[in-house]
């Protein structure tokens, strides 16, 4: 993907060395956005007479990937990319870090400003924010530093809580049996001993992991160690140095943040060269990480346990009181932090009632499943709204539930604390006060669905009823907030914008989007793969001519001119032309997902182009319809562009695979090619606009 520009060895003819420049494209989800700011920079590299390779690090991999000797030999980077990119490789270069909107819509400017951008020094984690390390700002719409961070953090800490959690699910179940004074007991010794005592130890990593990547994305390799030694502060204080209660998660992210802005800080102080090199391996470690510790010991950990001692006091005194009350506190308090040190006051104090006042721990036994069991049910109810990985955790998290593990929430509440917590709260309400009145007790210091199989539970029924009602209020509450969060931002969140969906990519895809013949992308994306059709070279429509796009596209779903002058009536008419192919079985049902995925965020690229898509059952096999407008149709591009040129991608729920999503990447960059824009939209039927798209190879 490079551009010769000048002389190919010696310069212009004023002797001048030709200007090189690498660059990199990456969005979150890597598809139309990764290619199309590619493509925007090739041109206006070619357009200025500037050699100009760009490496597109898009959901398919990384692609024309930068060489040691192209990097060496360039005289300035591009980074326009809104997710994390590596900048280490650049060191001693200019580089200029932006956003991925930028490389679309100003190449050029971007081109120029990075022969002066500023010179990247030591290592850098992160790109596309101008942050950490990062030379020179950028003015694309992105995400913020801190969500960025807090993301990397939460993505980092899942496989730990999926892995520890099963872990202690599985061996409990096989291996455990309930004890009156010890909860669910598994011998010592045993093989699901050694097996839980592995989960016990995913689950200790789990927070300092989420708390070191938080840190690690602000100030990159230099703050990995006070932000993991500051997350086991905020994990185990009461064993470290004697705290009278630990932070949880909510703590991990304190110190997560505390740590990153702190060797941030750290890196701007002038010091003499001599000591340069030993800066980012002895000194800022060493410095943060004793600042952080004594800070968290001194100021932080004093007050947390100053408060939950008096809180288990206020707690205990309570206990006369009215059983509503008391069950809706207790929810209230296990669902606040999952494991934390609120959930674990109120846990503590219902287990020093076990044999005196069983109900109090039975109110908690019913709460403490519903965080985990109602974000898994959130994530079945309403898919489009989660990532993949989102998804898969959220399978992970009602295994978890039913075991009783409330950590198995931890990365919902983690990615979306202003949607979750209060979610979770009022689920475990709803299940404590349900379990007070109905007189539910608990006889082992242990909760879910599981205690009532060792025959721990009184008033089995209601607990059971309790436990429902938590989780479906939960699962309700958290995506009617997530929606109107959504409604509220006008942000294309169906990727999800949790641990893997880390910043959507407004233009094109959300949640299990469908991209190109239907791969469903997010972070992680991990699809059941339905095979795709192979490349079509060699394949040929009616009439011998080469199929365009492998045949998603056709003269049945080819119209010359819309007759609809509003985004939705045009999506409608274009549905109903996928119809005529026999491959869409529900046209009102194909038309409510697309309009719904226009609600998330407009499929408006700008350059007056618009590529609307649906995922729906209501479609057997890919099918790309294609149409033009001349008075063009208000599809609220950034650019303010309306939409002349309308691709339209439907795909069947299951579909997925990377030749679909090479596709669109090929249709993206070709997109971008002024002069192919100017042929499809002056091409007068529908065999002329055939031709003009089979040049997308």
């Amino acid at each position: 993907m490079t551009s010769p520009a000048g002389p190919p060895e010696g310069g212009d003819a004023s002797g001048r060395k030709p200007v090189k420049i690498v660059a990199v494209t990456a969005c979150p989800t890597g598809i139309a956005h990764t290619y199309m700011a590619a493509e925007k920079l090739q041109q206006a590299g070619d357009r200025l007479g500037i050699s100009i390779k760009v490496e597109t690090q898009g959901s398919i991999g990384a692609e024309n990937v930068l060489s040691d000797n192209d990097v060496r030999e360039a005289d300035a980077v591009i980074i326009a990319a809104d997710k994390e990119v590596d900048l280490d490789r650049f060191a001693g270069k200019r580089v200029l870090s932006t956003g991925v909107a930028d490389g679309i819509h100003k190449p050029e400017e971007l081109i120029r400003r990075a022969q002066s951008a500023p010179v990247q020094a030591g290592t850098s984690a992160a790109a596309g924010s101008g942050g950490a390390g990062g030379g020179g700002g950028g003015g694309g719409h992105q995400r913020s530093q801190a969500y960025k961070a807090l993301m990397n953090g939460v993505s980092h800490m899942i496989p730990f809580v999926v892995v520890g959690g099963l872990l202690l699910a599985v061996s409990l179940s096989l291996g455990g049996h309930a004890d009156a004074k010890g909860g669910l007991v598994i011998p010592d010794g045993t093989f699901w001993f050694y097996v839980n005592k592995l989960g016990v130890t995913g689950f200790s990593l789990m927070l300092p992991i989420f708390s070191g990547y938080i840190a690690y994305a602000l100030g990159d390799r230099p703050a990995l160690v006070p932000g993991m030694i500051g997350g086991f502060l905020a994990a185990d204080a009461v064993h470290i140095y004697g705290a009278d209660a630990n932070a949880g998660f909510l703590g991990a992210i304190a110190t997560g943040f505390l740590a990153g802005y702190l060797v941030m800080w750290i890196k701007k102080v002038k010091v003499p060269k001599v000591i340069q090199p030993i800066m980012p391996i002895i000194v800022i470690p060493i410095v943060s990480t004793v600042a952080l510790g004594l800070f968290y010991i001194y100021v932080i950990g004093r007050p947390i346990s100053w408060v939950f001692t008096h809180l288990t006091s206020w707690l205990n005194g309570m206990t006369g009181s009215s059983a509503i009350v008391l069950g809706t506190i207790i929810g209230l308090m296990i669902a606040f932090d999952m494991g934390g040190p609120v959930n674990k006051t109120a846990f503590l104090v219902a287990v020093g009632l076990i044999g005196t006042n069983n109900h109090v721990m039975g109110m908690a036994a019913a709460a403490i499943p519903v965080m985990p069991l109602g974000q898994g049910l959130a994530t079945l109810l309403r898919r489009k709204l989660y990532s993949d990985e989102e998804k898969e955790t959220g399978l992970a998290a009602l295994f978890m539930g039913f075991f009783g593990i409330s950590e198995g929430a931890i990365p919902f509440a983690a990615a979306r604390p202003a949607q979750v917590i209060p979610a979770n709260m009022l689920g475990g309400a709803v299940a404590g006060a349900i379990a007070g009145v109905a007189g539910v007790q608990d006889s082992v210091p242990h909760g879910g669905p599981i205690v009532s199989l060792f025959g721990a539970i009184s008033g089995v029924a209601m607990f059971f009823v309790a436990i429902a009602a938590g989780a479906v209020v939960t699962a309700l509450t958290t995506n009617a907030l997530i929606e109107f969060k959504q409604r509220r931002d006008g942000v294309a969140s169906g990727a999800g914008t949790g641990s893997g969906g880390l910043a959507p990519e407004p233009a094109l895809v959300g949640a299990g989007a469908p991209v190109g013949g239907g791969a469903a992308v997010g972070a992680g994306a991990a699809g059941t793969a339905v095979r795709a059709p192979q490349p079509a070279a060699a394949a040929v429509a009616s009439g011998g001519a080469p199929e365009v796009l492998s045949g998603y596209v056709t003269e049945q779903t080819v119209k010359t001119e819309l007759a609809s002058g509003s985004k939705e009536a045009a999506i409608r008419e274009m549905a109903e032309m996928l119809a005529t192919t026999g491959n869409v079985t529900d046209v009102d049902e194909l038309v409510r997902v697309a309009l719904a995925r226009e609600a998330q965020g407009t499929t408006g690229l700008g350059e007056s182009i618009a590529i609307p898509h649906a995922k729906t059952d209501a479609v057997t096999r890919p099918t790309v319809g294609f149409a033009r407008s001349d008075e063009g149709i208000e599809w609220g591009a950034l650019d303010g562009t309306k939409a002349r040129l309308v691709f339209m991608i439907s795909v069947p729920e299951a579909a997925a695979g990377d030749e679909h999503l090479r596709i669109l990447a090929l249709l993206s960059r070709k997109l971008m090619d002024t002069g192919f824009r100017e042929r499809l939209q002056a091409a007068p039927g529908k065999a002329e606009i055939l031709d003009v798209l089979r040049e997308i190879q």
